[in-house]
């Protein structure tokens, strides 16, 4: 990847691939890192990530899997230009980044074109909480632009038959996300939990899901962010290359 770029990249981790971010479209959360560092255990040859903002997903799986074909969609324009120029700046192909609405992805992708799909979707339902004044944010919190059963689908169009679909979602939410899983055709086989300490419950869930598999969930150890003493535990540093 390269590092020899403007003050305007700053680098994910050391000698590792460097975003540009914006007011408008922040590149790094933990959230998109963590789904990353999930799925990136075993090789692929092709990959696309559902509605991808400023890219930072596409950009840690391209650097994980040198040479595979890695393809985003996403539906705002300007988010979608600085995802071209941070995949053009880290090496990869800046076309592979799709300007559409993932609710009409029969349009954008070929069917069962991918070994596997991601997904950093909206986490709540329209009308829960408070909402952003800025309809931007708002519909990247919410679901009222992109529902859960939408990112399902496209994903399950884009998705072959025994590839697998990777999403980072909230555990109150996880009765939702199997049953819309499981009506797109997916089984989940993989999830963990994720949590701030071994003293805090789960905030986030990371579940891999297969297109056509068979019943059986493996419930992996926890994930914790920090030791008992709010220090960044091991593993962290490893997801974090420090």
């Amino acid at each position: 990847m390269k590092n020899d770029l403007s003050p305007d990249f700053e680098p994910l981790w050391a000698g590792g691939p460097s975003m540009k971010q914006t007011e408008d479209a922040f590149a790094l959360s933990t959230d998109s890192v963590l789904l990353s560092y999930f799925a990136s255990e075993r090789g692929r040859k092709s990959i696309l990530d559902l509605g991808t903002g400023a890219g930072v997903i596409p950009i840690i799986l391209g650097s994980a899997f040198p040479g595979a074909r890695i393809n985003g969609i996403e539906i705002n324009e300007k988010s979608a230009l600085l995802a071209r120029e941070n995949m053009a700046a880290n090496g990869l192909d800046p076309d592979g980044i799709i300007t559409g609405d993932i609710r009409e992805i029969k349009s954008l992708v070929s069917a069962g074109a991918f070994d596997a799909v991601t997904a950093n979707p909206p986490y709540f339902r329209e009308g829960s909480g408070v909402a952003s004044p800025d309809p931007e944010r708002a519909a990247r919190r919410d679901e009222r632009t992109c529902t859960l059963s939408d990112v399902c689908r496209a994903a399950k169009y884009a998705c072959r038959w025994g590839g697998s679909f990777f999403l980072v979602h909230k555990p109150e939410r996880l009765p939702d996300v199997f049953g819309e899983l499981r009506k797109a055709g997916f089984e989940p086989k993989r999830l963990r939990l994720v949590c701030y300490s071994p003293k805090h419950a789960p905030n986030l869930i990371l579940c891999e899901a297969r297109r056509g598999g068979n019943p059986g969930l493996n419930i992996e150890r926890p994930l914790f962010l920090t030791d008992e003493d709010g220090a960044e535990s091991e593993e962290s540093k490893i997801i974090y290359h420090r």
